[in-house]
């Protein structure tokens, strides 16, 4: 069970690398002052990419306390 553990853990920090890569994006977006339509578009694809980062991470999460309970 202790793989279990580890590869939760490993999905966890996928998804959390997900978010910080969002946070990056949005922030050169944010610089680039681009028009609103625009601005919009992209950050409607930053969203997306958010949530799915977070469930990601989630998941992992899940993996890690499954893991600890079978343990």
């Amino acid at each position: 069970m202790d793989m279990l553990i580890w590869i939760g853990a490993a999905i966890s920090m996928s998804g959390v690398l997900g978010l910080a890569w969002c946070v990056i994006y949005v922030m050169k977006l944010r610089r680039a002052q681009l028009d609103d339509d625009t601005l919009r578009s992209k950050m409607q694809r930053a969203v997306v990419i958010n949530f799915a980062a977070l469930a990601v991470s989630t998941l992992g999460l899940m993996l890690v306390i499954v893991g600890i309970f079978l343990n």
